[in-house]
């Protein structure tokens, strides 16, 4: 399988400097930001679906005409916890 690259990036020197400095013993500069990428594809998925999810729920409730207030949903998640965490 051929590899591919990431365009290459300017960026300060203290944006670098501080990259460098949080490394792990025997990580390099490359590994930190193909890790870095790949994390933050991974979140903006999650998030992408956690939206996704939050609009339908949206549009069902419109459509069953099915609210709840703030109240009556805290109420329903407090009756969810274990009581030694009430």
């Amino acid at each position: 399988m051929k590899s591919a690259t990431i365009p290459s990036l300017r960026v300060d020197p203290e944006l670098r400097e501080a990259a460098v400095s949080v490394l792990r013993n025997g990580e390099s500069l490359s590994s930190f930001v193909e890790q870095s990428i790949r994390e933050n594809i991974a979140h903006r998925r999650v998030k992408a679906e956690f939206i996704a999810r939050g609009l339908a729920a949206r549009e069902q409730a419109k459509s069953d005409n099915e609210y709840y207030s703030p109240e009556q949903l805290l109420r329903e998640l407090d009756a969810m916890l274990p009581d030694d965490r009430k």
